[in-house]
């Protein structure tokens, strides 16, 4: 392929531009060789001329095709050069918003200066796992090749993370490492991966400082080592520092800032533990306050401090060192801040003693205040001879002050890594570590000085490794390959190492600079330039003497050796140190003593270390001895050496950061700076390597799918692809060099593959000119055929038209003549019509008045034989009833006398003792007490009839007394007592018609008051109708404007109520999720604790197997539900007044209870006052004295009433005796029963206590007459003596004119007294009714008045508000009003609630009694019908005696788990009935309810949930087992609901289930128990199916082309060959998916699992399909296409299709697919216009703003036809977004996991139908 090919006429090529560095442009005109101007059109249409270098013929760099632009690895770029590889990264940063690329093993990370949603654990799970080249690059995608390789190859890795500061490196080194910490997690409890974490805010703090770049600069450098078990569990960790900055601790530049921590103790200054410290704000010290501001925009110190102490707790840093390391921090800056006088002399100075802050500093430091003082003025100079003491300058003093500072923050800062160090510690055995490195990266200022010098060396030796290890990747790929290949010159910088490190290097001639006693650092560069100026990485500057130039790898640098002595020798004056070592606090004294050196330095690099070592990398400082210690140059360069002997041991992964700009603006991109930094990092060196061999490979099978356009027909006959790709190339590209064949793959040179798109495109071009140029014509044909067709139906609809007009013509004509036709023949019709129906009609009367005369005829014969019929029939009714009444009297009579004569018969047989003792001789005692008793009590009853009818004598007695006295009394009386009578009478009389009065008079104004009352209740109700509706007439005008929002606002409430319940669900569920897991933990732990105890050679018993067995956390059986539901006011004085007051509606259930509570006081308080006026008026009543008569009565009565009582305990006696006979028989009926006596005397001896009872009952009657008459005769005595003093005045009754008896009249004075009475009560009755009435009706108007003052104060209230304020004063009464009506509906329903549980509580009660009592005669029975089958053996047992109950003996119950639980497999049972364990289990809990044995039921229950639960653990990958297990616990637990005796769970029992319901225990709590377990199987088999289709789902859903041919192959670059991906093909098709789900659904159907359980695993499987797919979806470009959105519209067709094969489409699996759905269709809609967009927003509901617009930020075109998304429709995209509020999560949760319901499902099997297979082994289980 010549040059005239490659730039040939519209060829986009790359020119330098001073602005941008590179600039495109398109070449107007082919090149010819030799010509030296391009002639070039840029971007902006203007033409420019291009002149090209033909000595060495330098032409413009070549332009990717667009297709190419955007990738994810700079490596699969077709042409690599510096413009493809910052347009790429640039296209990618601003328009992608990616700041993550691969450029072959080294991700590029560019810092977006923003907080961008992709590190949180959703993304860290679905980078968990996957191989590097599959995912979007990203951080996580490094970190995982680290953790994969370490595990996979078993050897040590590294992650270095270089670049300039601001360029984001450790924040990169803090996500790797919180990455490890999520995916690597300590096994143990302790927590080292949150402390690993925790080092980052304390390193921050005290290593981390804002600068001109970097408002969170590290300036320092760090290796941390992160060690692993065998299992690559973090166990560890280690950390080690480099060249830490001191100078910042004394000196910042402008807009900079000292080391966080010192800000952040400021921030806290004014807490009271720090009181001592004596700081204030930072701008009042100077060692914090000379970079200005010094406080950073969005930077809380406070809270940074409170997270560092947080940081330090958790390590274990003790409170009290804490605050040591705090005082040492202070004592720093009022160092600083000591003022320090000049002498006039000028060579001297001195300290005031009265310095405030040299007082602070000794305090804090626990010093010696006089001789601080002393010596930072002084110093002293030791000779041979003697030692003299010699004053010091100012400017010396400040230097030595600020010596002294610096080397104590180094030693604190030492001492704090240290101690990090111990805290991640290890004891354990390390297997492997990653290595995380974190330094500085190359720098150039203006003046550069010692720091940047060490920094850019370190940077050399990095580049070196760098370098050799990227070429050495690149031999093992050809040499993999098989392919030749000649060595690559690639850059080594060892020469510019040697420069700095060798013997008399730079730095060998800085260290002898520093012995020499008056060293300069003029003279060390003298020095330099003699040594070194012929070195080619050496340059003098030409205007300096002071400066000298070292050439880099990435650029020059000019260094000023001003410092450099002094930075190397890092001088503190010894009296200082040995004041500070003298301190009273024990942590200052630490920090300076010489005892650490001797510590010697271990690496922990090899595989077989056994810890890691703990401490810094920084060697600790020596005493100042000038003999003893060690430069800091020499320092930096071992420390150098062994972290490049520890990378060089490990396999290294490189993370380059770049800074975008250096203003700090989000999503910024300068060119310029972009470059520099990609030049220095060598990104640019890498691709410069790939460049040079084969950067471009290709797979044989991509290639072929990718080119196939290009192969010629009779190629494609040959089904060896990689003979068709051989030969295709050679036909395409001539040059052999520019490709080689390799055994897997095919490699390009650069630029070849962009040929090969070329001609692809080209042939694309063609075919589509063919197509277009056939559907063009095709088009005009159409069109034609069209134009034709429509003429011909104009002329046939015309002449259509014509002929029909004609044919109207005609058919009108012939029609005239038919109505003509037809009119004359219907006038002639009707005429004979008319005669013929006159006809008719006087047939008709004529022959009607003929058939009428018979008729009547006939009719009166037929009655006459009616008549005779009737008569006749009633005579002989009459005779044959008389006859049939005779016969029955007779024989009435006859059968009464046979019925009287067997009665007294059998009456007689039944008292005889002599047939009792025949029958039964072992009952003669019994029936001889029971005689006796007989006798006792017909003995009673004679003395008790003797007693009556003594008290009967005497009360004849007393009658015939005062009749005689009466008499007497009418003798002496005379002739004048009928009047007095009468006159009595009357009065009586009066007084009740009086009585009638005036209770009519009440009655009327009782009735007159009411109506008033009503009338007046009907005006206020009027009123108040009136009011309301005015009240309406306001709301409607207020609720029509917001009608509609609060109707959604109802819907949005009931959404937000299911959805908190659906949270609560899921809240509960996740709980028992943890507590499984802890569960799960603790036996681990356990079990390990077994092993460790265990000795060699010793076997585990079984004892300790399982912690299982020893749960003793199940409820405990209740026989019956004890306590009710409390009501609000309780349950807030349970859960406190906080808690209650946080809920809206219990604060208005206590506001309406105290409203209410407070109308019954006032109640109360009214009925206490009238209760108190009516007390009054009672005392104030006078009683009557007693008369003796009064007395005399009192004493009858008395007298009757203690006879009565007798008479009742009497009574009471005989029905004890009774109850106790009744009691004795039927134990001596038990005994006989038990001794194998007769049944039949049994019967006969209850037949006889029958008849005794009935005795009884008869005396118990007589007893009641007898009671009844005493008290007639007491009412008679009591009336007439109570009528002798008015006995005169009985005048007249209504008969008056009849002899009236004595005791008739005061029986009649009785009655009416009584009616008197009885009246009187009647209307005391209807007054307190009317008084109470009217009180209540009051109240009502009373609270109707206080509801309209309240409604008029807020109608007044309202109509002074604005409209606006209206609404919503409105809706705020409407909603209180609302609430109020709710609160009284709940109130109502609990109440009802409530008397519904006591009233089931009653019943279950006495259902249990009846229940009891039914069990015991059940049992008798059983007894004894037992104790007979066994005199006849077996014959009587039959198979329908079986009452579905299994007993077992206790000591058979392991056994029973054991084969019924542990030991049972899911095949055993395939035959028989699903879940029939449950069953069995069942019957076993019936049998032991039935005989009341609550143990046998706990101890059943609680040993069948942990053998369950140890047969879950021991397969816990065992879908089939699981479900098993799940629907059987779900059975056992339906079981326990059916038969629980509740109501609500029966409705569908039959009566045969009925009567299998417990009867004695309450198993609730042990069904939340079964409940909880369920969940926990659940989880556990969505698990197990997840674990099982998760490797599936993406190969199947994205990858696989389940439409052959419709995705193309786009080019890959390095990270798809990566180490990590495995040759062979894991690949899987959407059936193998299918088949899986229909393996699960087999399985779940087969076990008999409910439908609905069933329904909810497949929409739990169905989401994770979803977010599985959706996620990494979101995470790869290279499935962002068109293609892939048809794919994946096909496959989940397929998917619905299979649901709705299986009946699974109502699970609601389809709609957790709708967000895959929504981004399917995304990827095929039109995304140009902003119809386009509005489109787009309307239809992908279901995703987030930021999952669209990352999917339009990722769509990738696959030819070239497709256009890319613009920028400028994305923003489009966001702008119409921007009112959703959206979750920040990018991606789906796939480890979701919804709420689980258990609908309850009754099964239709009766207990006594289930058979037990003998392949169970339960043969002890007995049917009873």
């Amino acid at each position: 392929m010549s040059v005239s090919e490659l730039y040939s006429k519209y060829t986009r090529v790359w020119i330098p531009d001073p602005e941008e560095v590179w600039r495109s442009a398109e070449l107007t005109k082919d090149y010819k060789e030799g010509e030296k101007i391009l002639q070039l059109k840029l971007e902006d249409e203007t033409i420019q001329e291009y002149p090209i270098d033909v000595q060495n013929n330098q032409l413009p760099f070549l332009r990717n095709p667009d297709i190419l632009v955007g990738e994810n690895d700079l490596t699969a770029l077709s042409y690599l050069h510096e413009p493809a590889v910052l347009h790429n990264l640039k296209v990618r940063f601003l328009e992608s918003n990616h700041i993550y690329t691969y450029c072959g093993i080294v991700l590029v990370a560019i810092n977006p200066y923003e907080q961008l949603p992709i590190y949180g654990q959703d993304v860290i799970y679905a980078y968990s796992g996957q191989n590097m080249g599959d995912m979007d690059p990203h951080i996580f995608a490094v970190a995982e090749e680290a953790y994969k390789q370490m595990a996979r190859d078993e050897k040590n890795q590294s992650i270095i993370v270089s670049g300039e500061s601001g360029a984001g490196k450790t924040v990169s080194a803090k996500y790797a490492m919180r990455y490890f910490a999520t995916v690597g997690g300590s096994a143990s409890e302790t927590n080292i991966e949150e402390k690993v974490l925790a080092s980052s805010p304390i390193m921050e703090a005290i290593g981390n400082a804002k600068t001109t770049r970097n408002d969170n600069s590290s300036r320092f450098g760090k290796y941390i080592q992160i060690g692993f078990d065998k299992r690559y569990h973090i166990i560890g960790a280690n950390m080690r520092t480099y060249l830490l900055e001191k100078s910042r601790v004394v000196f910042q530049a402008d807009d900079e800032r000292n080391y966080h921590i010192f800000y952040q103790l400021c921030a806290a200054a004014s807490l009271p533990e720090f009181k001592e410290l004596a700081l204030t704000c930072a701008e009042d010290f100077f060692y914090t306050s000379q970079g200005g501001d010094t406080s950073i925009e969005g930077i809380n110190d406070a809270e940074d401090f409170e997270k560092t102490r947080q940081a330090f707790t958790l390590l274990g840093v003790r409170e009290s060192h804490q605050i040591s390391i705090f005082k040492i921090i202070a004592s720093i800056l009022h160092l600083g801040n000591v003022e320090i006088e000049a002498e006039r002399d000028g060579d001297s100075c001195s300290i005031s003693p009265q310095e405030e802050h040299l007082n602070n500093f000794c305090q804090l430091l626990g010093v010696e205040h006089d001789q601080m003082r002393h010596w930072l003025c002084h110093r002293k100079l030791v000779t041979t001879s003697e030692t003299y003491v010699k004053t010091m300058s100012l400017q010396q003093v400040v230097n030595a002050r600020n010596a002294l500072a610096k080397h104590i923050y180094a030693q604190l800062f030492s001492w704090i890594v240290e101690h990090i160090n111990k805290a991640l510690h290890t004891s354990l055995k390390q297997h492997s570590f990653i290595g995380v490195l974190d330094i500085y990266g190359f720098e150039t200022f203006e003046v550069n000085s010692f720091e940047q010098f060490c920094i850019n060396y370190a940077n050399e030796k990095l580049q070196q490794q760098f370098n050799s290890h990227v070429f050495k990747l690149e031999q093992e790929e050809y040499m993999k390959e098989q392919i030749p290949w000649t060595l690559i010159d690639f850059y080594d910088n060892q020469p510019c190492i040697d420069l700095i490190e060798a013997k008399l290097g730079i730095l060998d001639l800085l260290d002898e600079e520093c012995k020499v006693p008056k060293g300069t650092d003029q003279n060390w560069a003298q020095k330099l330039y003699d040594r070194h100026s012929s070195s080619q990485h050496f340059q003098k500057p030409r205007m300096s003497n002071t400066s000298f130039i070292v050439i880099h790898f990435a650029d020059k640098v000019e260094y000023h050796s001003d410092g450099f002595l002094e930075k190397n020798r890092d001088t503190v004056y010894e009296e200082h140190i040995n004041i500070l070592k003298a301190s009273k606090f024990p942590l200052v004294t630490d920090l300076f003593n010489d005892d650490k050196d001797s510590i010697p330095a271990t690496t922990t690099s090899g595989k077989g270390s056994s810890k890691i070592s703990v401490r810094s990398a920084r060697p600790p400082m020596k005493a100042p001895n000038k003999e003893h210690k060690k430069t800091v140059g020499h320092q930096f360069r071992t420390s150098l050496h062994l972290l490049m002997d520890t990378l060089n041991a490990t396999t290294p992964h490189y993370v380059r950061c770049i800074k975008p700009n250096d203003e700090k603006l989000p999503f910024h991109f300068d060119p310029k700076r972009a470059v520099q930094q990609l030049r220095a990092c060598g990104v640019l060196e890498t691709i410069r390597i790939s460049a040079a061999g084969y950067p471009s490979r290709w797979a044989y099978h991509d290639f072929f799918n990718r080119y196939r356009v290009l192969v010629k027909k009779q190629e494609l006959a040959n089904t060896d692809k990689k003979a068709i790709c051989k030969s295709v190339l050679e036909n395409l590209i001539k040059d052999p060099d520019k490709f080689q064949f390799g055994r897997t793959k095919i490699f390009f040179r650069a630029g070849q593959v962009a040929y090969l798109e070329k001609l692809r495109a080209d042939k694309f071009r063609a075919a589509t000119i063919m197509i277009q140029k056939t559907v063009r014509g095709w088009l005009q044909k159409v069109k034609y055929r069209r134009l034709k067709r429509a003429t011909l139906t104009l002329q046939r609809y015309c002449r259509g038209y014509l002929a029909r007009r004609l044919a109207e013509h005609l058919r009108q004509t012939r029609a005239a003549v038919v109505f003509q036709k037809q009119y004359r023949m219907r006038r002639a019709r009707l005429a004979y019509q008319r005669v013929h129906r006159a006809a008719v009609v006087i047939q008709a009367f004529t022959r009607g008045m003929f058939v009428r005369r018979i008729y009547h005829q006939v009719l009166k014969e037929h009655k006459a034989t009616i008549i005779q019929k009737h008569v006749r029939g009633w005579m002989a009714r009459r005779h044959f009833q008389r006859l049939r009444d005779a016969a029955i009297v007779i024989q009435c009579a006859f059968r009464r006398l046979k019925a009287k004569q067997e009665l007294k018969a059998l009456k007689i047989e039944a008292r005889s003792a002599e047939h009792l003792k025949r029958l039964n001789v072992g009952m003669e005692n019994k029936v001889v007490q029971l005689q006796r008793k007989i006798d006792d009590q017909n003995k009673e009853f004679k003395t008790l009839s003797e007693q009556l009818s003594v008290v009967t004598s005497t009360h004849t007695m007393e009658v015939e007394k005062l009749k005689k006295e009466l008499a007497q009394y009418q003798q002496s009386q005379g002739v004048d007592t009928s009047p007095r009578l009468q006159e009595e009478v009357e009065s009586l009389r009066t007084e009740l018609q009086k009585a009638y009065s005036e209770r009519k008079v009440l009655e009327d104004t009782h009735t007159r008051e009411k109506d008033e009352l009503r009338k007046r209740v009907a005006d206020l109700e009027q009123e108040n109708a009136l009011l309301k509706d005015e009240k309406e007439q306001l709301n409607n005008q207020i609720l029509g404007q917001s009608k509609d929002e609060f109707a959604q606002n109802s819907i949005k409430e009931n959404l937000l109520l299911k959805k908190d319940l659906e949270e609560e669900r899921t809240r509960y569920q996740n709980l028992v999720k943890e507590y499984s897991r802890l569960e799960q933990r603790y036996d681990n732990l356990q079990d390990e604790m077994t092993i460790i105890k265990q000795t060699p050679g010793h076997r585990r018993n079984p004892s300790n197997q399982s912690s299982l067995e020893s749960d003793s956390n199940y409820p405990s059986i209740s026989t019956s539900e004890i306590g009710d539901t409390e009501d609000a006011l309780q349950q807030v004085d349970e859960i406190g007044l906080e808690k209650a007051a946080m809920d809206m509606t219990v604060f208005l259930k206590l506001q309406k209870r105290v409203r209410e509570l407070e109308q019954e006081r006032k109640k109360l308080q009214v009925q206490l006052e009238k209760r108190e006026q009516q007390d009054g008026k009672k005392v104030q009543q006078v009683e009557p004295p007693k008369t003796d008569i009064d007395l005399d009565q009192d004493t009858d009565l008395a007298y009757n009433s203690l006879k009565r009582q007798e008479l009742e305990s009497e009574n009471k006696k005989l029905k004890n005796d009774l109850n106790e006979l009744r009691k004795a028989v039927a134990d001596q009926a038990i005994q006989n029963n038990s001794t194998h006596s007769s049944p039949d005397s049994y019967s006969l001896l209850l037949n006889q206590l029958k008849l005794a009872n009935e005795e009884l009952e008869v005396r118990k009657e007589e007893v009641l007459i007898l009671r009844a008459q005493i008290m007639s005769a007491d009412q008679h005595r009591l009336a007439g003596k109570s009528t002798e003093p008015n006995i005169n005045a009985r005048t007249s009754w209504p008969n008056s004119e009849k002899h009236v008896d004595q005791e008739d009249a005061i029986e009649a004075y009785h009655g009416v007294c009584q009616t008197n009475r009885l009246l009187e009560a009647q209307l005391q009755a209807q007054s307190r009714e009317h008084e109470e009435e009217v009180e209540s009706l009051k109240a009502q108007v009373e609270a109707v008045k206080e509801e309209m003052d309240k409604q008029q104060q807020t109608f007044c209230q309202t109509l002074l508000l604005s409209p606006e304020a209206q609404v919503e004063f409105g809706i705020q009464q409407e909603i209180s009003r609302l609430t109020s009506e709710n609160l009284d509906l709940k109130e109502l329903v609990e109440k009802l609630e409530k008397n519904e549980r006591k009233l089931k509580k009653q019943l279950k009660i006495y259902m249990k009694k009846v229940q009891d009592l039914e069990a015991a005669q059940a049992l008798a029975q059983s007894e004894s019908r037992r104790d007979e089958l066994t005199r006849q053996v077996t014959v009587q047992r039959k198979e329908k005696d079986f009452q579905g109950m299994l007993e077992y003996h206790k000591e058979d119950e392991a056994l029973l788990i054991r084969n019924l639980v542990t030991d049972l497999k899911p095949q055993m049972l395939s035959g028989t009935v699903p879940c029939l364990p449950a069953y069995i289990l069942y019957m076993c809990i019936r049998h032991a309810d039935y005989v009341n044995d609550d143990l046998k039921v706990n101890s059943l229950l609680t040993a069948t949930i942990n053998g369950i639960k140890k047969v879950l653990k021991k397969h816990n990958d065992d879908f089939e087992m699981t479900s098993f297990w799940l629907s059987n616990t779900c059975r056992l637990l339906h079981c326990l609901k059916q038969y629980s005796g509740d109501e609500g769970f029966m409705t569908q029992n039959t009566a045969k289930q009925n009567e299998h319901c417990l009867k004695n225990f309450d198993l609730t709590e042990y069904r939340q128990v079964l409940s909880d377990l369920s969940i926990q199987i659940y989880q556990q088999l969505i698990k197990i199916a997840a674990g099982v289709l998760q490797p599936m789902i993406v190969s199947a859903m994205l990858e696989n082309e389940s439409i052959q041919g419709l995705s193309g192959v786009r080019p890959t670059g390095y990270r798809k060959r990566s180490s990590s991906m495995a040759d062979g093909d894991n690949s899987y098709c959407l059936e193998a998916i299918i088949r899986q789900m229909n393996s699960f659904h087999t399985v779940m159907c087969d076990q008999g699992l409910d439908p609905e359980i069933i329904q909810q695993v497949f929409k739990q499987l169905f989401y994770m399909i979803n977010a599985v797919t959706l996620n990494n979806l979101l995470l790869r470009k290279d499935v962002c296409s068109w293609s892939t959105g048809m794919q994946l519209r096909y496959n989940i067709s397929q998917l619905e299709e299979w649901l709705r094969g299986r009946n699974l489409h109502q699970s609601g699996a389809v709609q957790t697919m709708e967000p895959l759905i929504q981004a399917a269709q995304l990827l095929q809609l039109k995304k140009k216009t902003p119809e386009d967009a509005e489109a787009i927003c309307s239809l992908c509901t279901s995703l987030s703003t930021q999952q669209i617009v990352k999917i339009l930020n990722l769509y990738t075109p696959l030819n070239e036809f497709e256009e890319r998304v613009t920028v400028a429709f994305i923003r489009t995209i966001q702008a119409q977004l921007q009112e959703r509020n959206d979750p920040q999560q990018l991606l789906l949760d796939f480890k979701h996991m919804f709420p689980v319901l258990f609908p309850f499902n009754p099964s239709s099997l009766t207990m006594d139908s289930i058979h037990i297979p003998a392949c169970l082994k339960l043969e002890f289980l007995n049917e009873v």
